[in-house]
This record gives C-alpha cells, structure tokens and sequence, in this order.
C-alpha cells in the first residue's frame, strides 16, 4: 500500500505473540465489550425509569456511564476487526477522530466526577443550602460543561494536527492516543502548550478540586454524628474508587509515551488493555453494588 496517501500503519509486535490465539482474544475482548455495554446501560436504564433516582448524584453516575459506553464504543469495534485481520491499518483521519473521541470522553469523566464530589460536598457540608446550590440548572449547566470543554480542547489539537507532515507511518499502540506525537516529522510550539493547557483544565485542576472536596467532607464527617459519617462513606466511596483507578490508568497513558521503548512490550499491552478495560466495565458494578438506592432496584430487576 502506497504510504503517500495520508495514512497511519499501526504494527502491533505484541500481535505477533497472540496471533496463533486471535479467535481466544477476540471472542475475550467481544464479550468484554457486550457486559460494558449490558452493564452501563443497565444501570443507566434503572436510573432513567426510578424517579426517586431522578437526582443530581444519580444523574452524574449515569452520565459517567454512558461516557464510558462512548469511551468502550470509540476503541473495541476497531480492536475487534484488528484482532481478525492480518494488518492492523487505519487512516489517519480516522485516528485523529479516534484520538478527539478518546481524550475528550477521559477530559469528561474527570470533570464529572469532579461535579459528583462538589454534589456530595455541599450535600454532606451544607444540607441546607443544598436545594438552593444543586438546582437543575445547575446541573444542567455541569454536564455541558463536562461534555463540551474537553471536546472544544481536544478538537484545537486535532485541527494542529491535521495537516502536520508524517514521518513516522508506524504507530506503537492498539489504538489512537497521545502516541500519535511520535508520527510527526517536527514538534509544533502550539500544539503542545494547548495540550498542557487542556491537561491542566481537563484533568490536573479538576483533581486538584476533588481533593480538596474530599478533604472537607473528611474532615466535615469526622466532627459530626453517626449518620453523617455512615452517609459520607456511603456515597463518597464509590467515587473515591472510580477516581483513584482512574487517575492511575491516566498517569500511565500520559507517561508512557514518553517513556517509549523502555516498557516491555508486554507489560505495554496489558496496561493499555487495563485502560480500556477496567473502568468501563466495573465502573458499573462498583455503582450498582456501593450505591444503596441503585443495588436495591437493581436486585429487585435481578429477582424477577
């Protein structure tokens, strides 16, 4: 195939080590993107049907989970068709969109769950004034803001990128991330301070934001009753397991381009697996099974 046309080849070395296993890993990772799918939408389902669901906290958990569907959705169809085929090739206009889709669903899930610990903030610290801060504006306001912002800041790198000569026609990942970089003939000034500006917007300052929330609501629980502890605990773990999990899986996308050639191949591909893998699909068992109001609709779904 000619590499004139405006192309990336991906070459997977670690392909080479499953390919005698590729009906096994395609069949794993297929049914791994039908119970993301199942388990996301099940618990988004119950949250739209509930009304005594119809709460901001709820409705930011069903937000993160379609998020993760979009996330899932964005990746496993392209994996799939990789794993059964002898190239793994995609254009590179698809790879950018791969690459906008990608980063601005991770930029969106910082940012809610940047929402759901102010929610909890000002429900556990300020009951009073909570049905006065937590309108439905507001949160309204909130979800467009956490869809919106990581795509318009994505989007400017995608459009710096999109006529920046290629050098490099072979992208070292299963699929579109910040290793794109690496394909490009010369670095571009612009393009890399509108990615830390969109790291520090998206991500740094919304969990700089999440811990000091947290940190309030630790410190608001430990002076007050039994109950207000026990209701801290309740809702606020669930968010702390989803963010820590994250936030790692994060960490190691962002690092590991820099680090290159220095992280085996193997350990390369079950932490980008790990990446598209873990949170999507416990994501929604950690919800469904933490949350008090969601487990009990959701046995009752499971009993009948």
């Amino acid at each position: 195939m000619d590499k004139t046309v405006n192309a990336t080849y991906i070459t997977l070395a670690w392909y080479v080590e499953v390919h005698n296993y590729k009906y096994l890993c395609f069949s794993v990772m297929f049914i791994a993107y039908i119970l993301i799918i199942c388990f996301n939408c099940t618990i988004v389902c119950l949250i739209w049907i509930h009304k005594n669901l119809h709460e901001p906290m709820y409705i930011f958990i069903a937000a993160l989970l379609i998020n993760s569907v979009l996330f899932s959705t964005n990746i496993y169809p392209k994996l799939l068709i990789d794993f059964l085929s002898d190239n793994q090739v995609i254009s590179y206009s698809a790879c950018l969109f791969q690459f906008q889709i990608f980063y601005s669903s991770a930029g969106s899930e910082f940012l809610l769950l940047a929402a759901m610990s102010y929610d909890r903030y000002v429900s556990i610290c300020k009951p009073l004034q909570y049905p006065t801060i937590i309108r439905k504006t507001t949160v309204i306001v909130f979800l467009l803001f956490a869809w919106l912002m990581p795509a318009c800041s994505v989007a400017s790198l995608v459009i710096l990128s999109a006529d920046m000569k290629l050098c490099n026609f072979t992208l070292n990942g299963i699929f579109c991330n910040n290793a794109i970089y690496s394909l490009y003939c010369e670095s571009s000034k612009a393009r890399s301070v509108y990615g830390v500006v969109g790291l520090i917007i998206t991500a740094l300052l919304p969990l700089l934001f999440i811990l000091f929330t947290y940190i309030r609501i630790l410190i608001i629980s430990y002076q007050s009753c039994r109950n207000v502890k026990k209701k801290a605990a309740q809702t606020c773990l669930p968010h702390l397991l989803v963010l820590i999990s994250f936030s790692c899986l994060s960490v190691f996308d962002v690092s590991v381009v820099r680090m290159g050639s220095q992280v085996p191949k193997t350990v390369h591909l079950i932490m980008t697996l790990q990446v598209i893998f873990y949170n999507p699909i416990f994501n929604p068992i950690i919800y469904g099974l933490k949350m008090n109001e969601i487990f009990k609709h959701l046995k009752k779904l499971l009993c009948h």
